[in-house]
């Protein structure tokens, strides 16, 4: 079974990695995870920028090159930053913007509309929402109306699965990730997801799965083996995100 872990952070202390919430994140190296996943068949993925790290990019830019072409980064950014530096960092492997809208550490939400439509216009970006789904009513017809968005950890909550569904309804992906901080019927969320759009799901390990409840453990991956025939679980767990990070359409930069 080949894998694109869709979603992970790499903590390097020689970087910047600030307190979020009264939390700092253990240490976390490119080494450390190529050990951790080296009885999977991970061909590519995609680091993620966590709120520790802020607007910071120096971190990214270093595991991106250690990881080779196959993974791809998920950054932070101000609204202010310019064109030219946001083609450097797609130059360099990322390929999304994400907005941070549990813990913060990112852009204000309030520039959603206008900041996401610039990069996909600029760079074929799409963004990426940490937020709990029973807060999407507050933003979804922006969401709704944007060119490319996915949403994190299953929305977080059962409270939050029905407006993540409509959503999902209208092309919003959806990362099968973090299943040990979720607050919701697991089993549920994913078929209800994949019944909905069978392209919506794009499994991450979430590893070191900082601030969960439990840590990223292979009886997730199991799961997923166990509620979906071959032909679904290579899209959840490869084709849908590879195709969605490395395949959507961009400029000719």
């Amino acid at each position: 079974m080949r894998i694109f872990d869709a979603h992970f952070h790499i903590i390097d202390y020689n970087f910047p990695i600030k307190e979020n919430q009264g939390y700092t994140p253990p240490s976390y190296v490119v080494s450390d995870y190529q050990k951790e996943i080296a009885d999977l068949n991970v061909l590519g993925g995609a680091i993620v920028s966590g709120s520790f790290q802020g607007f910071d990019q120096s971190y990214l830019l270093k595991a991106l090159k250690q990881m080779g072409p196959a993974f791809c980064g998920v950054t932070q950014l101000p609204h202010t930053v310019t064109d030219e530096a946001i083609v450097s960092l797609h130059n360099a492997g990322v390929r999304a913007l994400r907005f941070n809208i549990k813990r913060g550490g990112s852009e204000d939400v309030s520039k959603l509309d206008y900041f996401a439509r610039r990069v996909h216009e600029l760079v074929g970006w799409h963004s990426e929402l940490y937020i709990d789904a029973k807060h999407l009513p507050d933003i979804a017809s922006t969401i709704e109306k944007l060119p490319a968005v996915s949403i994190d950890h299953l929305g977080l909550s059962e409270e939050g699965l029905p407006h993540l569904l409509k959503l999902v309804a209208k092309g919003i992906r959806v990362k099968a990730t973090g299943f040990g901080r979720v607050g919701l019927n697991i089993e549920n969320a994913l078929t209800s997801i994949y019944d909905m759009n069978p392209d919506a799901l794009m499994f991450g390990t979430d590893l070191p799965s900082t601030r969960a409840k439990r840590p990223f453990t292979y009886t997730d991956i199991e799961l997923i083996q166990q509620l979906f025939d071959e032909e679904a679980v290579d899209k959840i767990m490869y084709t849908n995100a590879f195709k969605w990070y490395f395949k959507s359409p961009s400029s000719n930069i």
